[in-house]
């Protein structure tokens, strides 16, 4: 079960931070990577950007194997866009292919594969899986409070 990431209807307008779009094939990932990185470092996040570039990146992994199996003609590219509302982060990974199949697994531990929703189910406030408005299938996330101050640690 997705739990709705969605911002439709709660009066706050998502403030556009960036965008990329990539052809789907494996060494887009990286490339994702990297740009995400670089994009969001002007931003200031109060947040490890590196648990944003993980999630970013399973996802992104995910878009290409899911373009890659959808049959077909359709969109052969990956689109992420960025967001702030509020003081939170959305991030929506849009590919091509139907959103139908695409659920949180449980792997077993010899699964070499899977563990994407579970990363982003675990280490955001909340994700969904719905139609792209250019088609095809949207995976987005949001992590709230993310231009808040880190908290600072404490030495022993």
């Amino acid at each position: 079960m997705a739990r709705v990431a969605s911002i439709v209807g709660t009066g706050v307008r998502p403030e556009p931070l960036g965008c990329i779009t990539v052809e789907a094939v494996p060494e887009s990932v990286a490339l994702v990577r990297r740009l995400f990185r670089e994009l969001t470092g002007a931003h200031g996040l109060g947040f490890p950007v590196d648990d944003c570039v993980l999630l970013v990146s399973e996802l992104v992994t995910n878009a290409v194997d899911h373009v890659e199996r959808a049959e077909g003609d359709g969109a052969r590219q990956v689109r992420v866009d960025w967001w702030r509302v509020r003081d939170g982060l959305r991030v929506d990974v849009h590919s091509g292919g139907p959103p139908e199949g695409i659920r949180l697994r449980q792997p077993r531990d010899d699964d070499p594969r899977g563990r994407g929703l579970l990363l982003v189910d675990l280490l955001t406030d909340a994700w969904a899986v719905e139609p792209s408005r250019h088609g095809g299938t949207m995976v987005s996330f949001v992590i709230e409070n993310v231009w808040r101050p880190a908290r600072p640690v404490r030495s022993a």
